[in-house]
């Protein structure tokens, strides 16, 4: 990993998003983040961490009049391996309680259980929202789809973690691969769990994934160390399409309404969003007991 001062930590999108590192080490083998569209001039797991990123945080949120959510993990992971060490994240986090703003964290780590504590406080002050990417329920597929990260039931354990603590949580449940973890056993299993623990919300794309320059071609010699042949029918099926639909799309769309609607969760992804970016303008002000 490098080290660099930043210039800004918030950006343009209503000003409520930030990443603290870039780059990614968990190794899944879709990543979108690695798309030469990004314009990566270092190698992606040697992760750019902006070291500064606490104070141009708590720079931007002192002057922000108006209290928001801010929201971080939606390019790169804010619980990779370096977190353990430098707890930048934590560190943003504090400031974020400190301002009386709310989160909204997207994660495929149970590291961020070492902050639950944070998230606990920033959700009693304000609002905080857990996001969990949950693909393959079957743990060999897990280590080879996303192989540098815990897999899916211990992210549904930390799922549980978050509700007993009255965090509420929304499910990632994207992307969904065409020939390899797009069955309905797969998705019904995951739907299962999200219903068992309670998630408000759960986000998907339309069951497949995306593929562009960069992203493409690391996806393509995974597939062809770990699924010989299968680049090809990759190939024959899809040629260079952005969008990479599961030919059994239909299917697993009616699934996850279906379990949703049964069960009074958010399925939309506009509603998912609009809860996710909403924050009460009523909220209780912590005393000097609850820190």
């Amino acid at each position: 990993m490098h080290f660099v001062d930043a210039k800004g930590i918030l950006t343009s999108n209503h000003g409520t998003g930030m990443n603290v590192y870039r780059g990614c080490t968990h190794g899944c083998i879709y990543c979108d983040s690695r798309s030469a569209c990004y314009q990566f001039t270092h190698d992606f797991e040697d992760i750019e961490v902006k070291r500064n990123a606490p104070v141009l945080l708590e720079q931007a949120l002192r002057s922000k009049r108006k209290k928001c959510m801010i929201g971080t993990g939606s390019m790169s992971d804010p619980y990779m391996h370096c977190e353990e060490k430098l707890h930048i994240t934590r560190q943003c986090l504090e400031v974020i309680l400190k301002y009386g703003f709310g989160a909204a964290v997207q994660t495929k780590s149970d590291r961020i259980l070492a902050d639950i504590d944070l998230l606990e406080k920033i959700n009693r002050n304000a609002k905080c929202v857990v996001q969990m990417t949950l693909t393959t329920y079957d743990d060999e597929l897990c280590s080879i789809l996303e192989p540098h990260v815990c897999n899916t039931k211990r992210r549904i354990e930390v799922l549980e973690e978050m509700q007993k603590r009255g965090i509420p949580t929304v499910v990632w449940l994207t992307p969904i691969l065409p020939f390899i973890n797009d069955t309905k056993e797969n998705v019904s299993a995951i739907l299962n769990e999200c219903v068992r623990v309670g998630v408000k919300g759960i986000i998907d794309f339309g069951m497949g994934l995306t593929l562009r320059e960069g992203d493409r071609e690391y996806f393509y010699e995974a597939l062809d160390r770990s699924f010989p042949g299968l680049k090809e029918k990759y190939i024959r099926t899809y040629g260079n399409s952005y969008e990479v639909p599961s030919p059994n799309s239909k299917e697993l769309l009616t699934i996850l309404r279906d379990t949703c609607e049964a069960n009074g969760i958010m399925y939309k992804a506009d509603d998912v969003f609009r809860y996710m970016n909403e924050l009460p303008e009523k909220y209780r002000q912590m005393s000097l007991w609850d820190m």
